[in-house]
């Protein structure tokens, strides 16, 4: 059964033009990465879909139910926000109840539903505190353990992650794919952090402008992209970009080649000078000045290139990209 289907959605604010023409669906048990620049409509047409802002235009059905006109609440969706949105005065458990009461649940379902949850997210021995005797990341858990108790059609997830450092970062995504896999839920997700999207997503849509560029799974949107946007967007550093005459012709094509993708070849076809290093140990990222232009190379394992020396590098003919004068994929 299909979980979310978006049809023809607009959103508009005043004359201000946020979402145009947005169709797309996702499937029952499916985690979905909305992925985007700032201002492409990504955190807006999240919340369309919770009913906290309403569509201009077009149809939104959620478990084969058209819900445009139904609040929030009715939805049947549990949305987790970057700010954790936890009540201060209650603690953990209450935090993770309080929805439950008032839609009326028992108490013997709440304490299993909450069980449940606790176990799942490792909260089982801070049940009793408040949320400012809680780390940044226990506060997230108990974010998406308020919603896991819902047990709703749809989660959506605001950038959730965005107010914690790298490491937790890292151990809260494990722990949301792993919910993921454990529930079988359908799952939205908003990031601005394309290692978010590759990671997590069984399919990614790319927004540009309020308009979808690309859907699709995370490898085909890396291996196949429609356009230069999102050859560029995706992947990092990010695919190098280069007048397509550079290194074949003198047709006035753009050509894209991926850092990993470029070789040091003293008879290569792109010279340059380099510019910077960062040394990453298991990785080694140089940047070549060419011209007017920057290109990047992601080395692996440990390269010494010293700021000013001259190289040479290639660019294999089926590793390239071509795009033509609007950005469309040749």
């Amino acid at each position: 059964m299909t979980a979310l289907s978006l049809t023809g959605v607009h959103k508009s604010f005043g004359k201000t033009h946020v979402l145009k023409d947005i169709s797309l669906e996702v499937e029952d048990g499916e985690f979905v990465v909305f992925v985007g620049p700032s201002g492409c409509g990504k955190s807006t047409l999240l919340r369309v879909i919770a009913g906290l802002e309403d569509a201009s235009a077009g149809e939104i059905q959620i478990g084969g139910e058209v819900v445009n006109h139904t609040p929030p609440a009715k939805r049947g969706i549990a949305m987790v926000f970057q700010s954790y949105a936890l009540y201060p005065h209650l603690n953990v458990r209450g935090n993770m109840t309080l929805a439950l009461k008032q839609e009326g649940q028992s108490k013997e379902e709440i304490d299993a539903r909450v069980a449940e949850a606790s176990r799942m997210l490792d909260l089982e021995d801070y049940l009793k505190r408040f949320p400012s005797e809680l780390s940044g990341g226990q506060r997230q858990r108990v974010a998406i353990g308020r919603a896991i108790v819902r047990q709703p059609k749809l989660f959506l997830f605001d950038e959730p992650l965005s107010n914690l450092d790298a490491a937790l970062r890292m151990n809260t995504r494990i722990e949301i794919s792993n919910l993921h896999r454990q529930l079988a839920a359908s799952m939205i997700y908003v990031t601005h952090d394309q290692t978010e999207a590759m990671t997590l997503a069984d399919k990614i849509v790319v927004l540009r402008d309020g308009r979808v560029e690309q859907v699709g799974s995370p490898m085909e949107l890396y291996n196949n992209p429609a356009n230069q946007f999102v050859a560029g967007f995706l992947g990092s550093p990010s695919m190098n970009f280069l007048p397509a005459s550079v290194v074949d012709s003198a047709d006035p094509r753009t050509m894209g080649i991926r850092p990993e993708d470029l070789r040091i070849d003293p008879q290569g076809d792109i010279s340059g000078t380099v510019a910077h290093v960062e040394a990453l140990g298991g990785d080694t990222n140089v940047m070549l000045k060419t011209g007017t232009q920057n290109i990047t190379l992601r080395l692996f394992g440990q390269h010494f290139a010293r700021i000013g020396d001259e190289m040479r590098v290639s660019a294999p003919a089926e590793k390239r990209f071509y795009f033509d004068e609007t950005g469309a994929r040749m």
